[in-house]
């Protein structure tokens, strides 16, 4: 397949719609359907940013942006893993040359996870590291062929943070994830237990964090921090999915109030579809303009190694502030569908408990970003 944009986009939107088909399945499944996962798959999401050396697109962010978008409107759990997976391809780039080609020795198409918060420990043996430890709310977890694990190492002096690629065999899943919102990530806990980890297949975390990559491709040559919207994004394909259900929903009812206005009797509850209009104003715009951000901030991380820290933090800024508002968006909509719209079977109340979910992620929260962006713009 080419992965050329609009076949990229293309093949997200039908993702996206075979996700809205699989979503109830998939909620209480709590993992992906098999099938939407090949889909993602086929559709270029885990090569997007693995290296061209081993078969990959090395793609931008903006493609990919509007990648997740289009998948999250159809299940914003299925964009959240699609997402996941183009950017852990992306810090997986970061290993040195042996261990990507290990890593790719089948084909761009590897399923990667990742848990980039310390979890256990590594030692250090000849020709590489001894590696065990427990990570929690790793998603996708049952579809990985590798795992990259953060450890804390005793090396140099001090007690540093690494980051191994673990194939599957190595991995122990325990059945962990019970939530309310994303249930169908199937964020389950990863054990790893001695695992021997070659050289090759470790980087240190402060590498990855800094963009410190092997490789001229702009996408590998950027800080983790300009890269936050790989959470948000797959929250703008929700807010754009919940107002698609929510006008399905309410249309009906508006155009009956257009057409045959009913004076209310005194004192008693009445539709008033002008709320309905100052809703669809409001949250179309909203959801417009948080659009805008994610672009700007996926097209400055496009920027590669030019990209300054301000910049960096900008975008950090622009994914939580963004964030917030598609939150705001989905919380009125989610108000707006009255009773019956509050169905288990209705997809806004699926939409509402996801975004509300992927919001509290601490690379979302606004007051880690807005400090971080403050302290760069005044040269704290």
């Amino acid at each position: 397949m080419e992965h050329t944009r609009t076949a990229f986009i293309t093949a997200a939107q039908q993702v996206g719609a075979a996700a809205a088909a699989a979503a109830p399945r998939a909620e209480r499944d709590r993992r992906l359907d098999p099938e939407v996962v090949r889909g993602l798959v086929a559709a270029g999401f885990a090569r997007h940013f693995v290296p061209a050396s081993c078969g990959g697109d090395e793609g931008t962010f903006l493609e990919l942006n509007r990648a997740v978008a289009a998948v999250g409107s159809g299940c914003t759990a299925t964009a959240w893993c699609a997402s996941l997976t183009s950017h852990v391809g992306r810090m997986a780039a970061h290993l040195p040359a042996a261990g990507r080609h290990e890593l790719w020795a089948d084909g761009p198409d590897a399923f990667l996870v990742a848990a980039l918060t310390p979890g256990g420990r590594a030692e250090p043996v000849a020709g590489g590291y001894r590696l065990s430890g427990r990570w929690p709310f790793i998603s996708a977890i049952d579809y990985a062929d590798w795992a990259l694990l953060a450890a804390l190492v005793d090396e140099d002096g001090g007690e540093h943070p690494r980051v191994f690629a673990v194939p599957r065999a190595a991995l122990r899943i325990e059945d962990t994830w019970h939530n309310v919102g994303m249930a169908a990530t199937g964020s389950h806990t990863v054990v790893v237990a001695e695992a021997l980890i070659p050289a090759a297949r470790t980087v240190t975390r402060a590498d990855l964090f800094a963009g410190r990559a092997d490789s001229n491709a702009p996408c590998h040559r950027i800080p983790m921090q300009a890269t936050t919207m790989m959470f948000a994004t797959p929250v703008l394909g929700a807010a754009q999915g919940a107002l698609a259900a929510w006008l399905q929903h309410v249309t009906p009812k508006i155009r009956a109030a257009a057409e045959n206005p009913v004076v209310p009797l005194p004192g008693m509850p009445s539709f008033h579809r002008v709320g309905y209009d100052v809703e669809l104003a409001e949250c179309t715009a909203r959801t417009d303009a948080a659009e805008l951000l994610l672009e700007r901030a996926a097209s400055t991380a496009d920027l590669g190694p030019e990209i300054t820290e301000l910049q960096t933090m900008r975008s950090w800024r622009d994914c939580a502030v963004a964030t917030a508002d598609l939150v705001r968006v989905v919380d009125g909509l989610f108000q707006r569908c009255g009773t019956s719209g509050q169905s288990t079977a209705h997809p806004v109340q699926r939409f509402w408990r996801d975004v509300n979910s992927v919001a509290s992620h601490q690379g979302l929260r606004t007051e880690a970003a807005a400090t971080a962006y403050s302290y760069r713009l005044l040269g704290i």
